[in-house]
């Protein structure tokens, strides 16, 4: 019974082992080999589905696949910031950051050398359910977040009628985003400038309503019934609606578009001034002198009650999650809430879903992060019901994929940077670099035997950085309070934290000694801005083609925007800047990062 369903298992492309993040192999269970093709609808002859044949194991990419490469990083570098958009204060946004802020920032790093801002994912959430806020959990990748949209900013606004300087006080100064409060607000006021505008006929729109087509339409509907639903305690997911509502094409589904038409043309028109005010912040970065510009990133998968998956039933496989196995910082796996898209149905349609979501996020973007660089390969699916580390990897056409990335990459003029981190199959990442697909290479992570690895032996294409949204900052990290802060919340225990504290203590070490190298011999175990601009002007000394600094360590702050593995015990994706952008300059830490940074990467034309 094993060998036929070692032979079912490859004739779907699920793999029975994979080496582990440690270096040892793992075996996958024969039970969840057995769900994932009883979710694939598995023939039980062996008939395998419709895919590229044969499944190659790393294809080399040739030289017409390869993705975008900007001349001037031919033989030279760049660097740039990345923050979280919604943590963005200032004294005019409506508690949460918005495209003016956006644009407002990117012009304010252009003068300081910045060749691209990086941002955190753009995609449409659950509007009806604002407190499903994680940005890495979309509704649907093709669409945008409505709460990003700058209300002030929209024609038609009016100050009179549409603001409430008191509750916009209060949703300004808060410390967290308050996105339930933030929501209200901002759709409240958007209905109206929606209902005042209604009547007249906008060329623009209705361009944009064509060019975006049925898949616009589908996208609105769903938003105008998640709001109905969760009016009605049923949801803002499709999962929990009434069964005639369910299905996109039953006659409860068209007859509510008929009755609901303008509800559903607001949803269309919130999509139309997020476009037009992401369009607006992109080019004035390149205005401001910014060569790459806005830099956005890619969800590895969408959440599976969202607009995508109500939309297009047969594009997501039902029953399966996708995640991560087991590793040494987390022991039980990860299962990230996400449904993956079927390899078969991708192949059938000739792609054009996977070109469809890599079209729409690069319609105003110089540069894409795509999470989990590995999806283009292999995804590891937990049946539901199972724990997370009991899954598979299920291998995706790899080549077809890169070759729709690159073709997207080409015709926009946007280079792609893979996020390459965690359990990596050998060959892939010299695939990436066939393809011209940047790595990710984060400060903590680049160790061997001997510590820290030297500046000048990090590869060069690669973007570098000190840390990401899902790691620790650089003050959290020198002073051990991330340690606390895992201890506090119960992810480690007091065994534990006494382990990493021994650890980060050597590391610590190790660090100061690569400063002191630097020459920056003033640099000792208490965090300040020699050791904040220190750290930065080390890592943008590689000869890595790209290095990004992120808000949180430009300003010195201890707290991190994610703490993966965490929901209840975390603020995530909630934490704002404490410094508003307009005195952003005036912080002393800030002034000596950047300028290190530019000490060793100076913005040349």
């Amino acid at each position: 019974m094993t060998a036929d369903i070692d032979r079912l298992a490859a004739a779907h492309g699920i793999l029975r082992s994979y080496q582990a993040l440690d270096g040892s192999v793992a075996e996958v269970s024969e039970e969840a080999v057995r769900e994932i093709l009883n979710i694939l609808g598995a023939d039980k002859a062996g008939k395998a589905p419709e895919l590229p044949d044969p499944w190659p194991p790393l294809p080399s990419t040739p030289p017409e696949a390869a993705c975008y490469m900007p001349d001037f990083l031919g033989k030279g570098r760049a660097w740039g910031i990345t923050c979280q958009l919604y943590g963005l204060r200032s004294q005019r946004n409506w508690g949460i950051g918005d495209f003016e802020d956006l644009a407002r920032l990117g012009e304010m790093a252009a003068r300081w050398g910045a060749d691209f801002l990086g941002i955190n994912p753009l995609h449409a959430l659950f509007s009806a359910d604002p407190e499903r806020a994680s940005p890495f959990s979309p509704s649907d990748r093709n669409f945008l977040n409505p709460l990003y949209i700058a209300v002030d900013q929209v024609e038609g606004f009016d100050p009179d009628r549409d603001m409430d300087l008191t509750a916009l006080s209060t949703l300004r100064d808060s410390e967290l985003v308050d996105y339930k409060a933030v929501a209200g607000h901002k759709l409240s006021a958007l209905r109206r400038i929606h209902e005042r505008e209604l009547a007249k006929v906008d060329d623009r729109l209705e361009a944009f309503k064509t060019q975006r087509g049925e898949a616009l339409r589908h996208y609105a509907l769903f938003e105008a019934i998640s709001f109905h639903m969760a009016d009605r305690d049923f949801g803002s997911g499709w999962h929990g609606w009434p069964e005639e509502l369910q299905d996109p094409k039953s006659e409860a589904v068209a007859t509510f578009a008929r009755e609901q038409a303008d509800e559903v043309e607001f949803h269309i028109r919130l999509q139309w001034i997020a476009d037009r005010q992401l369009g607006a912040a992109a080019q004035r970065l390149r205005d401001a002198g910014m060569r790459i510009g806005l830099y956005l990133d890619l969800a590895v998968g969408t959440a599976p009650d969202g607009a995508a998956t109500w939309s297009d039933r047969t594009l997501t496989v039902v029953g399966a999650e996708i995640g991560a196995p087991p590793d040494m910082f987390n022991p039980d796996g990860q299962s990230w809430g996400l449904a993956p898209i079927s390899p078969s149905e991708i192949a059938k349609r000739d792609f054009r879903p996977v070109r469809s979501f890599y079209e729409a996020i690069l319609r105003h973007a110089g540069a894409l992060r795509i999470d989990h660089a590995m999806s283009l390969y292999r995804l590891f699916w937990i049946p539901a019901g199972f724990p997370a580390g009991d899954g598979a990897y299920v291998l995706y056409p790899m080549a077809d994929m890169v070759r729709v990335l690159a073709e997207v990459s080409r015709e926009t003029a946007a280079l792609i940077i893979g996020e390459d981190l965690g359990v990596v199959p050998e060959g892939f990442r010299d695939a990436m670099q066939d393809a011209n697909l940047f790595g990710y290479r984060i400060f903590y992570f680049e160790r061997d035997k001997r510590g820290f690895v030297p500046p000048r032996d990090w590869p060069r294409s690669v973007l570098a950085c000190v840390g990401s949204h899902d790691t620790n900052t650089l003050a959290g990290w020198w002073t051990g309070s991330d340690i606390d802060l895992r201890k506090e919340i119960g992810l480690f225990d007091a065994d534990v934290a006494r382990k990493e504290r021994r650890r980060r203590k050597k590391e610590k070490r190790e660090a100061i000694a690569a400063l002191h190298r630097l020459g920056l011999t003033s640099a000792r175990d208490l965090f300040d801005e020699t050791v904040a601009a220190g750290i930065h002007q080390l890592i943008a000394s590689t000869p890595s083609c790209l290095f990004a600094a992120q808000m949180e360590d430009l300003l010195g702050l201890t707290d991190q925007p994610n703490i993966p593995g965490t929901v209840e015990q975390h603020p995530n994706w909630q934490r704002k800047l404490p410094v508003p952008i307009e005195e952003l300059e005036q912080s002393t830490t800030l002034s000596a990062v950047i300028t290190a940074i530019s000490r060793e990467r100076p913005h040349t034309p």
